[in-house]
């Protein structure tokens, strides 16, 4: 089960994102979310947004660093547009399945 604390800092994270691009899904996946993570390790988020560039992926970024480092953590993002999913190789990735399976949407 994913603490309560990382939960609020995945919200947190979805909040700061507010205006600069459209989150369509957030799960936090991995370690964290399933509750048995080792100290230090990182929050794995996976984003589907509704646009992406460069710049925008690197937006997100720098405030998924903000966010951990105000938490004393590092927050690892998976960013991915739902044309991306849909249609595009990671959509059938192994990892797509694994959050899939035990991601907490959020």
């Amino acid at each position: 089960m994913m603490a309560s604390e990382d939960r609020r800092i995945a919200l947190e994270f979805k909040q700061r994102l507010g205006t600069l691009v459209r989150v369509l899904e957030l799960r936090a996946f991995g370690s964290r979310a399933r509750g048995d993570a080792a100290a230090g390790s990182n929050l794995d988020i996976f984003l589907v947004v509704d646009r992406i560039d460069a710049a925008l992926r690197e937006r997100i970024s720098e405030i998924a660093w903000a966010v951990g480092f105000e938490n004393g953590l590092v927050l690892s993002t998976l960013v991915v547009t739902l044309e991306q999913l849909k249609y595009g190789p990671i959509g059938v990735s192994p990892i797509i399945r694994q959050i899939e399976k035990e991601g907490i949407r959020l």
